[in-house]
């Protein structure tokens, strides 16, 4: 019987990369998070892991950690994080170690929940990391050892220099059916509101079961004479190429695998939990989406499994002439309907979040022992600075609450031109979002799925977009036909989508007049107007460093202004917002954190372009221009 269930359950994980999306649509979501937003305290570490994280060779806590350790799981810390302005606290729940070994802490888990609901605080968990700490797993579940990834050298597969946590494979069916268990325990024992799965980076290796899955999937996705072609005349002799350049079919099918597998098993995980509670949030952490796709990580494919994931990367700011932002995770987020969490330990990380992010003003504090600090491993408190910001997520929530982002163009992130081809293309990309970055261009990231609803674009950019399939080239034609346009910067679909040559690019005989065709090293600024005709919902004339969100209400628009030079404030900025021609304006008012009212600002109005001057932005300023 138990075999049965686990062959069914395979199966039915199996099929759920090809499923519909698990991402709960917005109007299904709890209330409690569309009306309140997120504000964030963590403390995700059970004690037996942090006394062997500190340099402890075994795992019992000393008197003074386990009495510190109660006193982080009271109500006077719950009071401390409820006066700091937390809302939601991200906690332990299991780590790795065993069911047995983790008894305690995870019974520690229910009480300090409870604590938390009572007094009004939601609670996400860190329902398991993927790594487990073997030392302590293994007497306890000998089958463990099935479970570890093995690495291109034979060996486990580690988590960095901590050699007592071995990384396991997500796709093992035993362990999956292991890890439901610590799912079924953290919806209906502590009652989460959202799970939380870490360290989603890792993909398959050379273990039996990631080698044999590999092969399943060669056979399923190619043909006998494709396969011959790619050298392979038996399968059950294949092996993971797990290095090298993708410059074969057997590397590609590789790291197509890989990111299908991680998505796989986000999903399955994901939809385990909907069949105990339809309404649970789900969260992973596979870091943000940086400069191109890199697998096993498909930001595009898996975050469709949940509704939140992590960035822990690094501060954002202005620094040597260089701006450095994560709004390249925000607004993946939002195009994928998902949360971005994030550490915000200054004013300017909780300006980036608000007006980027959204629903969420990120983890602002980590609370550990009896101590509130900035975030894990640091030993700074809590800047008093950050109160103004966090006070205005709160009582401002008319502003930030159910807003939807105004975008005039969408950069498209093609997963087999990042991933199969020279890491040129994927370079293209990334300079053309971050020159619409730097430009105050109202933009969206969006990836291939996404060109099944084109249409609330004015253009699509393909930079970089030197491998499309069939059926994508069909949806952008489509597209051209409805009246959008298409701006192309450098070579696009010579390829398809295992980076196989065409006899000639099939984009070539686009109708001239939808299509606006540069080099790599042309204007691409300039490409990107003529193809919006030169009428962008939004105009803003700055210094650099300063940076902008256009988003939507009902009834207002709002111009949301973050200045990355946070030490140094940008004066005098011109704003050019498009609106429709049967909407006129009623009023402009300035909003920021740092001033208790709000400002009138005079404004002109002219053939559909409102234009008004924000004196002066320090940190972050929103615009609302509400409309007749």
């Amino acid at each position: 019987m138990y075999i049965k269930m686990v062959i069914l359950l395979h199966l039915c994980f199996a099929c759920l990369v090809h499923a519909e999306p698990l991402t709960l649509p917005l109007e299904q979501r709890p209330d409690w998070l569309r009306r309140d937003g997120i504000v964030m305290a963590g403390n995700w570490e059970p004690l037996l892991f942090r006394v062997r994280r500190d340099g402890s060779q075994g795992y019992i806590p000393t008197a003074e950690q386990r009495a510190a350790y109660i006193r982080e799981h009271s109500p006077r810390m719950i009071a401390k994080l409820k006066a700091l302005g937390v809302n939601f606290v991200m906690m332990h729940c299991y780590k790795g170690a065993g069911l047995e070994a983790e008894r305690e802490s995870m019974a520690d888990a229910v009480k300090f929940a409870k604590l938390c609901h009572d007094s009004g605080l939601k609670v996400g968990v860190y329902n398991y990391s993927g790594a487990f700490i073997w030392e302590l797993l293994f007497k306890e579940v000998p089958q463990a050892r099935d479970w570890v990834i093995i690495d291109k050298n034979g060996m486990p597969l580690t988590y960095g220099k901590a050699a007592y946590r071995y990384r396991w494979n997500r796709n093992h069916a035993d362990a999956r059916m292991f890890y439901r268990q610590l799912v079924r325990f953290a919806v209906n024992d502590i009652g989460a509101e959202l799970l939380h799965f870490d360290n989603y980076a890792y993909g398959p290796g050379q273990d039996a079961n990631s080698v044999q899955r590999f092969r399943n999937y060669l056979g399923d996705t190619f043909t006998p004479e494709r396969l011959k072609k790619m050298g392979i005349d038996d399968l059950n002799t294949v092996q993971p190429p797990m290095t090298g350049l993708p410059e074969n079919m057997l590397r590609r099918a590789w790291l197509d695998f890989s990111c299908r597998s991680l998505a796989d098993s986000y999903h399955a995980m994901s939809w385990y939990a909907r069949t105990l509670r339809k309404d649970i949030l789900i969260e992973c952490n596979p870091g943000g989406p940086g400069n191109w796709i890199r697998p096993p990580v498909d930001h595009g494919n898996l975050l469709q499994g949940g509704e939140a994931f992590w960035d822990e990367g690094r501060q954002p700011g202005y620094r040597n002439g260089q701006l450095q932002t994560r709004i390249r995770t925000f607004k993946v987020a939002r195009r994928m309907n998902n949360i971005a969490f994030v550490y915000t330990t200054t004013g300017l990380e909780m300006a980036e979040s608000m007006a980027f992010n959204r629903d969420c003003l990120g983890c602002i504090c980590w609370f550990e022992y009896d101590k509130l600090l900035a975030k894990p491993g640091s030993n700074e408190p809590v800047s008093n600075t950050l109160a103004p910001f966090i006070r205005f997520f709160h009582t401002r929530r008319d502003l930030l609450r159910e807003t939807k982002v105004v975008a005039d163009v969408a950069v498209l992130r093609s997963f087999p031109s990042q991933v199969f081809a020279n890491s040129n293309h994927a370079k293209l990309t990334y300079q053309v979002e971050q020159a619409l970055i730097e430009n105050r261009i109202c933009f969206q990231i969006i990836y291939d799925h996404h060109l099944s609803d084109l249409n609330r674009y004015r253009a699509l950019i393909l930079a970089g977009c030197i491998a499309l399939s069939d059926r994508q080239i069909e949806k952008i034609r489509q597209y051209i036909k409805s009246g959008g346009r298409v701006c192309i910067i450098g070579p696009v679909a010579a390829h398809d989508e295992w980076m196989l040559p065409r006899e000639k690019p099939v984009l070539d005989d686009l109708p001239a007049a939808s299509v606006v065709r540069i080099g790599e090293n042309d204007d691409i600024l300039g490409a990107v107007g003529r193809a919006c005709s030169n009428e962008f919902s939004l105009s803003v004339q700055a210094e650099p460093g300063l940076c902008s969100e256009l988003t939507e209400q009902p009834g207002r628009r709002l111009v949301h202004l973050v200045n990355y030079r946070a030490d140094d404030p940008i004066k005098n900025i011109t704003i050019n917002l498009r609106l429709s021609a049967e909407r006129h304006v009623e009023a402009v008012t300035l909003a920021g954190p740092e001033r208790e009212h709000d400002i009138k600002l005079t404004f002109k109005e002219q053939a559909g372009v409102v234009t008004f001057t924000v004196p002066e932005v320090s940190i972050y300023e929103i615009a609302v221009v509400t409309m007749k």
